[in-house]
């Protein structure tokens, strides 16, 4: 018995005009679905009735991207909501998690920085990071920043005028190291400043990366008058020191404006077409004081659509105190009341959004577009770079289609000791951290004293496709899923590559896997059954990706070769222990962080560490104290 799909709501004006009158006109979210209930778009509104209602009427003038959407809508979901902020807070989680086509989705690029704040530990870290975990709620990431030069110097200059810890862990055992004695660190290793009053000072940072610079400044001030009157000079004197150094920070950074004490935000783009680069402006008090940058994809959506979702996600992450009292836009939002009001109501009162056409706004406006137009041409250069050298690299191997994902292998040991593996991939010609993989070798024929990368590269891209081969023994096909490659590169010449293609062979997949290597001497490309290299030359586009992902496999696994012959070395002393076992060594290091540490230890402090008793204790301070 066939079946048939249901008609979209354009073609079924009955079941349309009944949907709508379902719909209440109060605040929530809603939900567009496709005949195979897929979900087409997820918007919010005030008035979830007149909102879904407006893109059905004949005399409303859409997009074209929304006309195309309404064509397809099948069926329609809401979801109420009790006021507008949840209802953006519940679209923003729904699109997250869905991914709708026609929504804005804003790309993580991993190009712009960003600050970390860990106010989830005693003692909170600052530092810079490429990758916005999703850790503790507590924490705060400032940015993303466009300048990773100037976030780097802001940084540095900071710890200079602030008494900040200095190093992630402690040089020192039993006592602060040099940054102590001259005033750059408050001794936080050795517990020498109570957690609380390293926080504040850590707010009084973040007070600089939140655009608070002058507010802080005039606390400064305050404080050091009063040190002053209290005749403190050497504190008024380390507070004066304090306070030109961040005067130092923006100097020259004076915008032009008609209110110099109004705080600002000015958001605009560019888009080529398939992305948009967004450039945000912060400008507090007339000083420029923060650039942020944003991608999103651009296909299916208007300009004031995509500046909406970034506004909306950039402001859900910051600090009441940071929104500003004005808002200036390149271009209409569609959703500028909901998002004004939410602001307003964080802010505890008014936030204005404006789309400038003249005068001193429109001009600021125009600069920040003009620097998103130079940002949208470099990122563009750096793509069709990328492009040409993927499309080189197709006709140099004959592929069917262009190598979006290329997996690169290497081996790393010291004669056989500390047998690594890496694995690093590129997408789109670009370094993909997130899908890298680190093997050890388990062929126990690898050891110290007699390597075989042949072996271990059959062994690594064994482990590698061995669901893939299993799958094709178990149903005589394989489904290739979206972290399949298009290309698989080894570092080597023939004889690494004959390896793997045996391998390969042995699991039906030679035909499913290309596989290359690159030999390192004339940078030379080999493929399976070829006894010559194919022809090309070391410094066409095609083969310098191919280089660029050699060398980054190669760096990857001698990083993690290093880290396993560390750990062993660390190890090989205390293995000579009767009785320490390797869990109690991983207990003692995690505890004393270097054997150094565990060598000067008392039994007492030995004996605290879990899984050592005061035998076993006395046992260790004994070895180390014949």
């Amino acid at each position: 018995m066939e079946t048939t799909q249901p008609l979209t709501l354009i073609q079924d004006s009955e079941r349309l005009e009944n949907r709508l009158k379902e719909i209440p006109p109060v605040p929530g979210v809603y939900l567009m679905r496709d005949r195979d209930d897929r979900i087409l778009y997820i918007g919010k509104s005030k008035k979830l009735r007149s909102r879904v209602r407006s893109y059905f009427r004949d005399s409303q003038s859409l997009s074209q991207r929304i006309e195309r959407m309404v064509q397809q809508v099948a069926d329609i979901e809401f979801i109420v909501t009790d006021t507008e902020a949840e209802a953006l807070a519940l679209e923003a989680n729904l699109v997250k998690q869905h991914q709708p086509y026609f929504n804005v989705l804003l790309k993580d690029d991993k190009k712009y920085p960003y600050l970390c704040i860990t106010w989830s530990e005693t003692y909170p870290r600052i530092f810079i990071t490429r990758k916005r975990k999703a850790g503790s709620a507590k924490d705060r990431y400032y940015g993303p920043y466009v300048d990773a030069g100037v976030l780097r110097s802001t940084l540095h200059l900071v710890k200079q005028i602030f008494p900040l810890r200095q190093r992630p862990q402690p040089l020192f055992k039993d006592r602060p190291c040099l940054n102590y004695d001259i005033g750059r660190c408050p001794g936080v290793c050795q517990g020498l400043i109570d957690a609380e009053d390293y926080r504040k000072t850590v707010q009084k940072v973040a007070m600089v990366f939140q655009g608070r610079t002058d507010e802080l400044l005039d606390i400064l001030k305050q404080q050091m008058e009063a040190a002053a009157e209290e005749l403190n000079f050497e504190l008024a004197a380390r507070l004066r020191d304090r306070i030109q150094g961040l005067q130092s920070l923006h100097a020259g950074q004076k915008v032009s404006l008609p209110d110099d004490r109004l705080s600002q935000d000015a958001i605009a783009l560019s888009s080529n077409g398939d992305r948009a680069c967004i450039q945000l402006f912060q400008v507090r008090a007339g000083q420029l004081v923060g650039r942020l940058g944003f991608v999103a994809e651009a296909q299916t959506a208007e300009p004031g659509a995509i500046l909406q979702r970034v506004l909306e996600e950039h402001y859900r992450n910051v600090d009441s105190v940071e929104i500003p009292a004005e808002i200036l836009v390149q271009h209409e939002l569609p959703e500028a009341e909901i998002l004004g009001d939410w602001l307003s109501d964080r802010k505890g009162r008014k936030v204005s959004i404006l789309t400038p056409q003249r005068q001193t706004k429109a001009e600021l406006i125009e600069m920040v577009a003009k620097n998103a137009d130079y940002e949208m041409a470099r990122m563009q250069k750096f793509s069709d770079r990328n492009a040409a050298a993927m499309q080189d690299l197709a006709e140099l191997l004959d592929l069917p289609e262009l190598p979006r994902r290329i997996e690169g292998y290497d081996i790393s040991h010291v004669q056989g000791s500390d047998a690594v593996a890496s694995r690093v991939v590129f997408i789109d010609g670009l370094p993909a951290n997130q899908h890298y993989r680190r093997y050890k070798i388990r062929n126990p024929e690898v050891q110290s004293g007699h390597s075989d990368d042949f072996a271990s590269l059959a062994e690594v891209l064994g482990r590698r496709f061995r669901d893939a081969g299993n799958q094709k023994r178990e149903t005589g096909k394989i489904e290739q899923s979206p972290d399949w490659p298009d290309l698989v590169m080894i570092d080597g010449g023939k004889g690494q590559l004959s390896a793997v293609v045996a391998v390969l062979r042995e699991m039906d997949l030679l035909e499913e896997v290309r596989v290359v290597s690159l030999a390192k001497q004339r940078e030379e490309i080999f493929q399976p059954g070829e006894s010559l290299p194919v022809p090309s030359d070391a410094e066409q586009p095609g083969v310098q990706l191919l280089r660029r992902l050699r060398d980054e496999a190669h760096r990857f696994a001698v990083t993690f070769h290093r880290q396993q012959r560390t750990e062993r070395m660390r190890r090989s002393r205390l293995d000579e222990i009767s009785g320490l076992g390797f869990e109690r060594q991983k207990q003692l290091l995690a505890h004393f962080h270097s054997i150094d540490y565990i060598s000067i230890a008392t039994p007492e402090q030995l004996a605290e560490v879990s899984g050592i008793g005061p035998r076993l204790a006395q046992q260790i301070y004994e070895y180390f104290h014949p």
